[in-house]
């Protein structure tokens, strides 16, 4: 199944974000003296290399056209002030680790070692929380991000069985036929 832009249009708006596009490499401010901080700035294109890169370890196989549904998504994500300084942090947080821990950038990690990643940070198991610990943040901003974009698209859903998302309409027709 191949997702595109326009399913990532259709995510947003079951969700109530709106899909501003993003121009140029935002950068957010920081306080370096906050140990909660990661030391390093990312950059919306970052941003969107390092959840493209989670999506193809996070989304079924079945899924295609990553790229373009993820920018499409995340363009409409990181417009929102602390949404989207919320995901860079994040990003930040898991792109230091996997430096440290792999020698290069998440977007940069095979998908056995993204995953392998993801599984050592504690994304896989955490509860989600967005001022958490890094696993709670990266499985709130990363992770539960990019599945909140696949189930909220009309495509994604089906994967699971839900025909119609909240939000798009299907008319009295899908109410009356099974599953």
């Amino acid at each position: 199944m191949e997702l595109t832009r326009r399913d990532a249009t259709a995510a947003l708006a079951t969700i109530g974000a709106t899909g501003g596009i993003a121009l140029g490499a935002r950068r957010t401010q920081r306080d370096p003296d906050d140990p909660n901080q990661p030391k390093e700035s990312v950059s919306d294109e970052r941003a969107k290399a390092t959840l493209i890169a989670v999506a193809e370890v996070v989304y079924p196989e079945a899924v295609s056209g990553l790229e373009a549904f993820v920018s499409e998504f995340l363009d409409g994500r990181l417009s929102t002030e602390s949404h989207g300084t919320g995901i860079r942090n994040a990003v930040a947080e898991l792109d230091e680790r996997a430096r440290s821990w792999y020698d290069g950038h998440v977007s940069e990690l095979s998908a056995e070692k993204r995953d392998r990643l993801l599984r050592e940070v504690g994304a896989d198991s955490a509860d989600e929380a967005p001022d958490g610990t890094t696993a709670e943040q990266v499985r709130y901003y990363v992770v539960n991000e990019l599945l909140l974009a696949l189930y909220a698209s009309p495509k994604g859903g089906k994967l699971v069985g839900i025909e119609n998302p909240q939000g798009h309409p299907g008319g009295a027709e899908s109410y009356k036929r099974g599953p």
